[in-house]
């Protein structure tokens, strides 16, 4: 067995320098640890100090950053082009803007057609396109059977294909879309001098000569969207009162083609869920900040039946155009549909600037009004009617959607007469001719059920009336600058015979006032 030594030359004071060198491991490995732990803590400040700094100094973000960016969902507005912004502001090399007079020439139209009804629609685009002086197409479905050598309308061309768009109104119809896009495609075909691009139906009549007018009073540089809302509220109530209907016609200038033309596609993605065309197209041109500037003229003519009430009270504006002319009845008694449109295109024609606008004289002796709506109709009234009674339009008609009652309709109606004896009596153009620079129109009295009453209970009132037969109107022509300041026509009454009467329309001469206190 070995046991420890009692040597007593054994040392039992050691030196100090031994002390530390027979100090325990532990002790030895705490010391260590401190050592790491500093360098460590210094390492990550290094670290931390350069990655601050190439954040600071880096032109990309590092990578979490941008990760993070990616999965971010982005705003709905910062998916749209804003490189469009930059077409707005650029010259368009290909069109040259200048100072002259607009022309018929400068404008380009856009008819939306359909394959199933154009054997019976061209009649009515062939009454006012003159092929020689206009310029545009009639864009279809699909391709249609055309006759040959007809250059009496205008040329035929197929829309795009628009299946890859979402459409998802469960009431409407996709050709919306497809019609919505005719504006663009118009833009595309490149056509030389173009200021303006008109887009309407195929059952709408327009008053080209009107609509060059009604177009030059705007700055075809500048973005403009002209035309007119509907009659009917519950239309606009639906739609937007702010919005051009297409049937009445929509004038759109050249620059604001051009940006339709970068943005639409990728606009029309945005609603879907829209019913037809014209609000597609309002939609997009809303996202372009452009508003719709008015014009009376354009008539949407959301209307079914007895047109009269419309058209014997024209605003006192140019009239540039009329839709749905086959859902109502014939506008001239006497006619079938087709034959009313070609007297009323004819009278359109030889009287462009003053057709379908009104004027009001009286036979005070008598007590008769006489309210005259140039190339259509005569009203003569047994009774003194003021003229603010006759700017409301006589409801002789429905709204679109059946409708019958006044609050349906965006513009001042007034009911229908109903006493026979207050009734007026309506002489409509029957024919039509020049007469120098002016028109001579031919008004024949149109029989009415209530004849016979008329004479039997209102012969004290009516006797002045009662052997009535013709009226003719002789039509001075307007001035150019009239569609400016536009203003009611003041009449002059001619005695001939009690079976013929004749007035005389035009301009009110300086100092005349065209109301009832002319006529002593």
């Amino acid at each position: 067995m070995t046991t420890m030594s009692t040597n007593p030359n054994t040392n039992t004071n050691p030196n100090p320098r031994d002390q530390t060198n027979l100090r325990s491991p532990k002790s030895r490995r705490w010391r260590q640890s401190q050592v790491a732990t500093a360098v460590i803590a210094i390492a990550a400040l290094l670290i931390s100090t350069a990655a601050w700094i190439s954040l600071v100094f880096s032109g990309s973000p590092t990578l979490p950053v941008a990760r993070l960016q990616n999965k971010a969902p982005a705003p709905a507005f910062t998916q749209y082009r804003n490189d469009s912004v930059s077409v707005f502001d650029d010259e368009d090399e290909s069109q040259e803007w200048t100072d002259e007079e607009l022309s018929l020439d400068d404008v380009v139209f856009g008819i939306a057609g359909s394959s199933g009804l154009w054997k019976q629609r061209k009649e009515y685009v062939r009454l006012w396109w003159l092929p020689d002086d206009m310029r545009g197409h009639v864009w279809m479905e699909e391709k249609v059977r055309e006759e040959q050598n007809d250059e009496s309308l205008p040329p035929i061309m197929v829309s795009e294909d628009i299946s890859r768009f979402r459409y998802t109104n469960p009431t409407g119809h996709p050709s919306g879309l497809r019609i919505s896009r005719i504006i663009s495609e118009c833009f595309r075909l490149r056509l030389p001098k173009v200021r303006w691009f008109v887009l309407a139906d195929d059952d709408t009549i327009i008053n080209v000569v009107n609509l060059v007018a009604v177009l030059s009073k705007y700055d075809a540089s500048e973005m403009v969207y002209v035309g007119s809302p509907s009659e009917s509220h519950s239309a606009n109530t639906y739609f937007s009162h702010s919005m051009a209907f297409g049937g009445g016609g929509i004038a759109i200038s050249y620059p604001l083609a051009k940006a339709l033309s970068e943005i639409q596609d990728e606009c029309l993605e945005r609603y879907p869920k829209l019913y037809g065309s014209d609000d597609r197209l309002h939609a997009c041109i809303t996202e372009l900040g452009v508003p719709l500037t008015r014009e009376p003229g354009f008539h949407q003519c959301d209307i079914r039946g007895n047109a009269h009430g419309l058209l014997s009270s024209h605003p006192i504006a140019p009239f540039v155009s009329i839709h749905h002319v086959e859902a109502v009845d014939p506008i001239y008694p006497g006619l079938n549909s087709l034959g009313s449109l070609k007297l009323f295109t004819q009278a359109m024609r030889l009287q462009p600037s003053s057709f379908l606008q009104r004027s009001i004289c009286y036979d005070r002796r008598h007590h008769l009004t006489f309210s005259v709506s140039l190339g259509y109709v005569v009203q003569v009234f047994p009774q003194i009617v003021l003229p603010r009674d006759l700017e409301r339009s006589e409801q002789t008609y429905s709204a679109w959607n059946g409708i019958s009652k006044r609050s349906e309709f965006d513009l001042d109606t007034k009911d229908a007469y109903r006493s026979v004896c207050k009734k007026p009596i309506l002489l409509f153009l029957k024919d039509i001719r020049s007469q120098g620079n002016a028109t001579l129109g031919s008004y024949m009295r149109s029989r009415a059920k209530d004849d016979f009453k008329r004479t039997v209970l209102c012969f004290p009132r009516s006797r002045h009336l009662r052997h009535l037969r013709e009226i003719q109107v002789l039509g001075h022509p307007l001035t150019k600058k009239w569609h400016l300041v536009p203003r009611r026509l003041c009449c002059k009454l001619n005695q001939n015979s009690d079976e013929v009467l004749r007035l005389t329309v035009g301009q009110c001469a300086k100092g005349a006032s065209g109301s009832f206190a002319d006529y002593k």
